[in-house]
């Protein structure tokens, strides 16, 4: 006996809110759900990672100048995560959609801002993988000091072939931030030679101890030989900027990470061109771009007045900026990467300038 209309009623409306409680379970889970796609499901202690550049050869730098030799210093990039993970704790540097990701998103949106005042010099590096950043396990932390060797192996290569007493800065991205805290706490502050020459070091989106900075915090645009670092959160997240001091790992003296808290976090204003609480008003915002895609070397048109800023108990707090193309989009794991555009990219371009002339006045 065939089933009535009532029956199939019943039976597509039970249909619909099984398919609706599934789907609404895959999206609950969905990050738990990448996070084990992503792990490599291997100790660090046995993971055999990929080879060792060799930072004599160009093929292990991403970006290394042309024929810029009328570029008053030279700039150290230290590129964000662009390797998300699955096989390897740490990448490969010659990993195909890494690369291309630095090429297209990363490259022109931060280093863009430091070209006009120096050659660029950005080393591959067998950078820990996205899942590492998603993770206070002991593997994951073990996956960022590895990578930090090749950082420091490459800033020396730098020096000893390239730098030849050249004023220089320090720029890195996110993971490349934590890796260029290391830096300048190990090579640069250590070295009186070595800091009497930096213009200035830029941390971006990069939680500092603002205890024990390794170098004087920037407080103003006319002074050189300082520290830029903000980690930054939308608008009114408190419950956000709170996670992110809870999870951020620094340095302690034996090289290993460890949690910041309770300790308090530094914070620059790159409207202000300083480490401040006092609010930055849209109107002072010089410009931000979303440059990805264009051309090596392009500089983009800037949206300008499109954000405020304040530091906000260690935590650079920004409102909503008004253009879409300054939000971010992507799959989940690109939500969680550096994103494809930079809020502070004039501010940041005219902060290098302003620092590099008060340096070559003093």
């Amino acid at each position: 006996m065939s089933a009535g209309p009532r029956s199939r009623r019943w039976l597509t409306a039970a249909l619909l809110g099984l398919i609706l409680l599934v789907g609404a379970a895959v999206g609950f889970y969905w990050g738990d759900l990448v996070r084990t796609t992503l792990d490599p499901k291997v100790p660090f202690q046995t993971y055999e990672p990929p080879p060792a550049p060799d930072y004599a050869a160009p093929a292990a730098w991403a970006l290394l100048p042309r024929d810029e030799t009328d570029r008053p210093a030279d700039v150290f990039f230290i590129a964000p995560t662009t390797y998300e993970g699955g096989r390897h704790w740490n990448a490969p540097i010659d990993d195909p959609e890494a690369l291309e990701e630095f090429r297209e998103t990363m490259a022109p949106n931060y280093v863009g801002p430091f070209v006009g005042v120096g050659r660029i010099f950005a080393p591959k590096y067998r950078q820990a993988s996205l899942y590492s950043l998603l993770t206070l396990r002991e593997d994951a932390r073990e996956a960022r000091r590895f990578a930090y060797a090749d950082v420091q192996e490459a800033f020396r290569t730098y020096l000893q072939r390239d730098n030849r007493g050249r004023p220089f800065l320090v720029v890195g991205v996110e993971q490349g931030g934590t890796l260029g805290l290391r830096l300048l706490e190990q090579e640069v502050a250590r070295d009186p030679a070595l800091r009497a020459r930096l213009v200035a070091a830029y941390l971006v989106d990069t939680v500092v101890p603002a205890d024990s900075p390794p170098l004087p915090p920037c407080t103003e645009r006319r002074q050189a030989g300082c520290l830029a670092a903000w980690a930054r959160v939308d608008e009114g997240e408190f419950d956000a900027a709170k996670r992110k001091l809870d999870r951020a790992l620094v340095w302690n003296g034996r090289g290993e990470l460890e949690n910041l808290t309770p300790r308090p976090a530094l914070c620059f204003n790159p409207v202000l061109g300083s480490t401040t609480d006092a609010p930055a008003p849209a109107r002072l915002h010089l410009g931000a771009a979303n440059a990805t895609g264009l051309e090596w070397g392009a500089r983009p048109a800037f949206l300008a007045r499109q954000v405020a800023a304040q530091c906000r108990q260690g935590v650079l707090h920004v409102s909503r900026p008004k253009s879409s193309a300054l939000r971010k989009t992507g799959s989940w794991a690109d939500r969680r990467k550096a994103p494809g555009f930079n809020l502070f990219y004039a501010d940041l371009e005219a902060d290098a300038q302003a620092r590099l002339a008060a340096f070559q006045a003093r």
